[in-house]
C-alpha cells in the first residue's frame, strides 16, 4: 500500500503546473470534449508508465542492491532539483489534430509529451525502489488523473488559484527526503 500511496502522492504534486498539465488546459479548450480529453489521458498514462514502471523493475535486476540505492538517492535528489525548475508548453500540436480527432490526439500528445518528462523518470525509480510494477504504475496513474482530469473539467479555474512555486517546493522537499533515506539505506 506504501508504494500505491507515495506514488499517487509524488505524481499529482509533480504534475501541477507540469507540461501535461498545460497540455490538458489546451486541449480542453480547444476541444470542449471532456471524456474523451481525460479517456485518452488515462490510455497514454497507462502505456507510458506501464514501460517506464517496467524499465524500473528491470533495473533491479540488472544493478546490485549497493549500486541500486545510490543511483535511486542521487536520481530522487536531482528529482528535487529538477521540481523546482517550472515547465513549458511545447507547442506540439498541428493540423494532426483534426485528422485524429479528440481521444486519439490526447493519446498521442500525452504519451509523447511524458517521454522523459519527471513523473515518467519517477515512475521508473519508484517502480526500482519499490520493486512492486503495478502497484507503482497504479499509483503513478491515479497521480496522473488526479491532477490532470479537473483541469480538463474545471479548466483555467483552477491553475488560478494554485500556487505552483509552493506545490513545486513541496515535491522537492518530498523527493529529497526519498533521495536521503534511498542512500542512508533507510526503507
Amino acid at each position: 500500500m506504501e508504494a500505491f500511496l507515495v506514488s499517487t502522492g509524488i505524481v499529482a504534486l509533480a504534475e501541477m503546473g507540469d507540461k501535461t498539465q498545460l497540455l490538458s488546459l489546451v486541449l480542453a479548450a480547444r476541444f470542449r470534449k471532456p471524456w474523451p480529453i481525460v479517456l485518452g489521458i488515462l490510455v497514454a498514462t497507462l502505456a507510458n508508465h506501464g514501460l517506464a514502471g517496467a524499465v524500473g523493475s528491470w533495473v533491479t535486476t540488472v544493478l546490485g542492491p549497493d549500486v541500486l540505492r545510490w543511483v535511486l538517492g542521487g536520481s530522487f535528489i536531482a528529482m528535487a532539483v529538477w521540481m523546482l525548475i517550472p515547465d513549458k508548453l511545447d507547442d506540439e500540436e498541428g493540423n494532426d489534430a483534426q485528422r485524429m480527432g479528440v481521444f486519439l490526439t490526447t493519446v498521442v500528445a500525452f504519451f509523447l509529451a511524458e517521454m522523459g518528462d519527471k513523473t515518467q523518470i519517477a515512475t521508473v525509480m519508484l517502480a526500482a525502489q519499490y520493486q512492486a510494477w503495478f502497484t507503482v504504475v497504479a499509483g503513478t496513474t491515479l497521480g496522473m488523473m488526479l491532477a490532470n482530469a479537473p483541469v480538463v473539467w474545471l479548466g483555467d479555474a483552477i491553475t488560478k488559484r494554485v500556487p505552483l512555486r509552493l506545490v513545486h517546493i513541496v515535491s522537492a522537499v518530498i523527493f529529497a527526503v526519498l533521495g536521503t533515506a534511498a542512500l542512508l539505506g533507510w526503507g
